[in-house]
């Protein structure tokens, strides 16, 4: 007997390609979960940032100049509308996430008078990439600055095999960088 292969009304198609965008948006911005590498969990890097004693955090609203700066670096809007961030005095701290292959890879930016003092992958849940969490990769970020025309100031060496998750810290550091001449050049924040 032959059957005959039965295709959803486009309506139907339409909503689930609608419940799963939703999804993957939902499990891309999840917290850490079982099975997700963790290497320090976000609140004990800022707290480690400013030498065990983190500042209230603060936020900044992606609106206007700054979420065209950052879409710019992205290649496409940030899937947030405002971010927390720490500061004390020319010291900001970031926690920011961006796509490696299919997953969020969580990363901490301390930012000292407008250089990367420190990057550190908090969260990877990707298969494949995963020596961006280790010391020789990240410490390449270190004293990295905005050039003037919005680019990072020093190459960053690619991994081979881990391309796509270099590229992902690549942009983050550039947004945290332009995050942080935000907050600290623009009277925009809020407490």
């Amino acid at each position: 007997m032959i059957r005959a292969m039965v295709t959803p009304p486009p309506k139907r198609r339409g909503i689930t390609a609608i419940v799963l965008a939703a999804a993957l948006v939902a499990l891309a911005m999840a917290p850490a979960r079982a099975g997700d590498d963790v290497y320090l969990e976000p609140d004990a890097y800022v707290a480690e940032a400013f030498g065990g004693q983190a500042p209230a955090p603060r936020i900044v609203w992606l609106t206007g100049d700054l979420k065209q700066r950052v879409a710019a670096i992205l290649g496409r809007t940030y899937p947030a509308l405002r971010l927390r961030y720490w500061r004390d005095g020319g010291r900001t701290v970031w926690i920011l996430e961006e796509i490696g292959k299919v997953k969020p890879i969580t990363t901490g930016f301390t930012i000292q008078d407008g250089a990367i003092a420190n990057a550190t992958v908090l969260v990877y849940r990707e298969s494949h990439g995963w020596e961006v969490k280790y010391p020789f990769f990240t410490d390449q970020f270190r004293d990295i600055r905005l050039t003037e025309n919005g680019g990072l100031s020093a190459s960053v060496d690619n991994i081979s095999g881990a391309t796509l998750s270099v590229n992902a810290l690549r942009k983050l550091a550039g947004i945290a960088l332009v995050l942080h001449d935000h907050v600290i050049h623009d009277a925009h924040d809020a407490n």
